[in-house]
């Protein structure tokens, strides 16, 4: 799909921006391990001390509830990054599970401070962990690196530009990697969002709820939506629905995450169905509503997994 917009690209910004809309759960003991293993859909078992990847926690029928970069801080303690709007009921419900599993859960953010950055800033911090802070690479957006930077409250890098907070969500939504928010909590299976083309999901690793779901649509061929990139000629949010033009009374997508561009509309991260991914006229929220254009992958899906 083209249409004359704006020709923008994250490879201008630089620089660091805090990240209040973000929060952390802590998770500490000797099960913290296994008892995020047998919840989320990345094998965190695996996943060696100081690194970071996504992962996401799924109710019984396979439909996302939050999404997490989990942070591994030692075998023992886990950091586990969400949008924060969500965070409060994700704390509770997960905190059901644990039952007698010997590990705590806790609301971490107001003893954390966590910042993005962009561009050059992401080659002045070092890219292992501290005694206090933890470093992570996130996927690119546009080619232009972007790093997780979380630290003790009242930290933060130093030497670096600094970056609006909103530049950085706008980034975000172009790197294509969807942060589920509380407007589409439910709305998506994992592939929806393409999660097993960016290392959200590992298919080797045990149970989960949702597993048998996730797996089914991933190898029976059921994936008939996808998460696209693209830019909306005036405003659009989280959960709105896309008609075609040509049929107002059948959404054809779902808006999974929006944010005001630099320069004029709206990016979008947007979960389409395939059939219509080429449909010339797409519209937000009607089918007299703002265009939806430009629609594109920032990344390879992968037929292999």
């Amino acid at each position: 799909m083209s249409t004359p917009a704006p020709t923008t690209s994250a490879t201008l910004l630089n620089g660091i921006a805090p990240l209040p809309h973000q929060g952390v759960i802590r998770a500490t003991g000797e099960q913290a391990s296994a008892f995020l293993q047998n919840q989320l859909t990345q094998d965190v078992a695996l996943l060696p001390p100081g690194q970071a990847r996504l992962a996401g926690w799924c109710n019984a029928k396979g439909r996302l509830l939050a999404s997490f970069i989990v942070c591994k801080r030692s075998p023992q303690e886990f950091w586990l990054v969400c949008s924060r709007d969500l965070l409060t009921q994700t704390l509770k419900k997960l905190s059901l599970f644990v039952l007698r599993a010997k590990v705590k859960l806790a609301d971490a953010s107001d003893e954390l401070a966590l910042y993005g950055l962009m561009g050059d800033a992401c080659q002045t911090i070092a890219t292992s962990p501290s005694d206090s802070c933890f470093v992570a690479p996130l996927p690119p957006a546009d080619n232009a690196p972007r790093t997780l930077w979380i630290g003790p409250t009242g930290s933060a890098p130093t030497h670096c530009p600094a970056l609006p907070t909103t530049q950085w969500d706008w980034a975000a939504v172009r790197s294509g990697v969807v942060t589920l928010s509380a407007p589409v909590v439910e709305a998506f299976v994992p592939q929806m969002l393409n999660y097993e083309s960016v290392d959200g999901i590992n298919f080797k690793k045990g149970c989960y709820p949702g597993q048998e779901v996730v797996a089914r649509s991933q190898f029976r061929g059921a994936i008939k939506r996808r998460a696209f990139v693209g830019w909306v000629d005036g405003p659009a949010q989280a959960a709105q629905e896309v008609f075609p033009a040509a049929d107002p009374t059948q959404p054809v997508g779902l808006i999974a995450q929006a944010a005001p561009t630099p320069w004029s509309g709206t990016a979008v991260i947007v979960s389409l169905q395939l059939a219509h991914a080429q449909t010339i006229n797409l519209r937000v929220g009607a089918a007299d509503g703002p265009l939806l254009a430009n629609l594109h992958l920032p990344y390879t899906l992968r037929d292999d997994i």
